[in-house]
């Protein structure tokens, strides 16, 4: 028997298995990728209201970026890569027998039926051109989830394609759809966006890492396969750096001073940390590896590759950094237009 054979043999699962394995094919994990833009352009619209209205509202935009939108692109991963999973990931939901590729295919069509119906309601209710907005952004997110992955378009095989989608989808959208539910677009919160958007296009250039032995294989451009490890975080960390001292900037003509020095301290501290990783993917900061493989392991994943456990021992302290300015900055905005 071979090795995909002995991959795809399994014993029947029943229905409780069935239901774990679509649930899996999802990839739950990485629905709370989405949660910090969203909170984010909701605090900065200074207009929701602590209702029952609004949090629920608020939940259905979780609903839809995170296990609709989010799952929905991860189900349409899973069923392109199949092939490639069978050899990288055999315990998969579809490589390993759990689900058939016509299950998959099920999953993923009844994921984007829903996503629709409800984004394309909540649309409606917001109504006017905030509702197109919303409809807009919406449409926008789960169009990237399908052609980053699927035939002909393939987005992922180029990392200057790859790269801008996962930016757009992660990053754009889901501050201006939550800016969009409760007010008017903040002029402020479209420059968030655009933070979150090279933030998101730096970790993702730097994520590539894990792949870079199979992508090289398989024909895929991923800027580490393109111009090696050590000249990719060169570039990664130079997105990175420039982000923190837009941001500053911002922060000094929005009035927030404080926030602007804060930023300045946080992108040193990054730059010490980018020195140390690019001198030493292997042991550079790597009093941070507790926190990869026993705290935050389940969410960033783990990794054997000296470059990829590099990125993720860094994407801890740098997306905390990040997320706290971010909050901070969204709070000050929200209540900038409160008054």
């Amino acid at each position: 028997m071979s090795i995909t054979e002995k991959a795809t043999t399994v014993r029947p699962i029943g229905f409780i298995g069935k239901i774990k394995a679509h649930i899996e094919i999802l990839d739950p994990v990485t629905w709370i990728s989405v949660f910090p833009c969203l909170t984010g352009g909701a605090m900065a619209s200074g207009a929701m209201q602590g209702n029952v209205h609004d949090y629920l509202l608020l939940f259905a935009l979780f609903l839809i970026y995170g296990p609709l939108g989010t799952g929905f692109s991860q189900s349409v991963n899973d069923y392109f890569d199949l092939e490639l999973d069978r050899i990288s990931e055999p315990t998969r939901p579809i490589p390993s027998g759990r689900l058939t590729k016509q299950e998959a295919l099920w999953n993923w069509s009844i994921v984007l039926a829903i996503a629709v119906l409800l984004g394309s309601w909540l649309s409606l209710h917001i109504g006017g051109q905030r509702g197109w907005i919303i409809a807009l952004s919406l449409f926008t997110g789960l169009s990237l989830g399908y052609i980053y992955s699927a035939p002909p378009l393939k987005l992922k095989k180029n990392i200057l394609l790859s790269a801008p989608a996962v930016g757009i989808s992660y990053g754009v959208i889901t501050w201006i759809s939550a800016n969009a539910f409760f007010s008017e677009i903040r002029p402020e919160a479209l420059w968030m966006a655009g933070l979150n958007f090279f933030m998101a296009t730096a970790l993702i250039i730097m994520n590539d890492f894990k792949s870079q032995e199979g992508d090289a294989k398989g024909g895929m451009k991923s800027l580490a396969v393109m111009i090696g490890p050590k000249n990719t975080f060169l570039v990664a960390f130079t997105i990175v750096d420039l982000v923190f001292a837009v941001f500053a900037w911002l922060a000094w003509s929005w009035g927030f001073h404080l926030l602007m020095y804060f930023l300045l301290i946080t992108l040193l501290v990054d730059i010490v940390i980018q020195v140390m990783l690019y001198r030493d993917p292997h042991k550079g900061l790597y009093f941070m590896q507790n926190a990869v493989d026993d705290g935050f392991g389940h969410t960033i994943g783990k990794s054997e590759i000296h470059e990829h456990n590099a990125f993720l021992r860094f994407q801890v302290v740098n997306n905390i950094l990040f997320l706290v300015n971010q909050f901070i900055a969204a709070g000050l905005i929200g209540m900038k237009y409160m008054q």
